[in-house]
């Protein structure tokens, strides 16, 4: 449990008017991500290539994003409580939050530094919009985070601050954190939201061919194909969408979208990941808000 200061503003799903309009100089885009499952970096010899496509998308991140960001600031679809709460371990250890992987993957280490500084302006961001928001000082990275950024920033030199989604899974209070939130951009913070546009372990694999298309087909136009206020009502409603319960049960991995998509509101998103045969017949996909680096404005 963590202390709630601030009373959250009552939800509401009524679509703001976001007209599109293009990226400030300097800004960073925001992300949301598959992370994979489990310690997978630290498996690919016994994978059998399953990852290779996973692998040379988030290894070409630091290229979109054209700079060393200042920090990270990683939304994890592997943790949630009762108010967004930002980790403030200025060393954050290790957190193995998977079981039945070899034991060598309990031994690996990604040491970025935190950053307690970026944490409190989180909070502080978050609680200015109404939001309720808090700090854990004994946090450390979930595999949320450390798998894919040992993948995106192997010297693990960038400070990041994992951030928690809220109990409840309501859509538009993450989208209203992904606003709240936006200012980092400006201030050399990336933006990641971390988990996986298809979460549902027991129907993996070649039964799940058809169904994964139908979401992710959904999310493509949802995300790229349509317009800024389109595309948040739809994610207001994604439930609504194709195969939306199928794809997610339980919408822990699909919340930290709505953080990313709320901070780049009006900006063009563009699909970064794409396969149709992940772990046998997933299609699943990766998503980048905001121009990458070189984009024409």
């Amino acid at each position: 449990m963590h202390p709630v200061d601030a009373p959250a503003n009552p939800s509401t799903n009524a679509v703001p008017d976001i007209p599109a309009t293009p990226p400030a100089a300097g800004r960073l885009p925001t992300y949301f991500i598959s992370h994979g499952g489990g310690p997978w970096p630290w498996m690919r010899d016994r994978t059998g290539g399953a990852y290779d496509l996973l692998a040379a998308a988030l290894q070409d991140m630091p290229r979109q994003v054209g700079r060393t960001p200042r920090a990270v600031l990683v939304v994890s679809g592997h943790w949630e409580a009762d108010a967004f709460t930002a980790s403030s371990h200025p060393s954050p250890p290790m957190l193995y939050d998977y079981s039945n992987f070899p034991a060598h993957t309990y031994r690996v280490r990604y040491d970025a530094p935190g950053d307690p500084a970026l944490a409190a302006r989180v909070r502080d961001l978050a609680r200015g919009a109404g939001l309720p928001a808090a700090l854990d000082a004994q946090r450390g990275f979930d595999h949320g985070t450390f798998s894919p950024f040992a993948v995106i920033y192997p010297q693990a030199g960038v400070p990041i601050v994992q951030l928690s989604m809220r109990t409840g899974y309501d859509p538009a209070e993450h989208l209203a954190l992904g606003r709240a939130l936006a200012p980092l951009r400006d201030d050399g913070v990336l933006i990641v939201g971390s988990g996986l546009s298809y979460h549902n372990l027991r129907h993996f694999g070649p039964q799940a061919r058809e169904v994964s298309k139908a979401f992710d087909d959904w999310l493509d136009r949802t995300l790229v194909g349509s317009g800024p206020a389109a595309r948040t009502d739809g994610l207001l409603h994604w439930d609504a969408a194709p195969a939306a319960r199928i794809a997610h049960p339980r919408e822990d991995h699909l919340m930290p979208l709505m953080v990313a998509v709320g901070a780049a509101e009006s900006e063009p998103g563009a699909r970064v990941y794409h396969e149709d045969a992940f772990m046998g017949g997933l299609a699943v996909s990766s998503f980048r808000f905001g121009a990458a680096a070189g984009d024409a404005p």
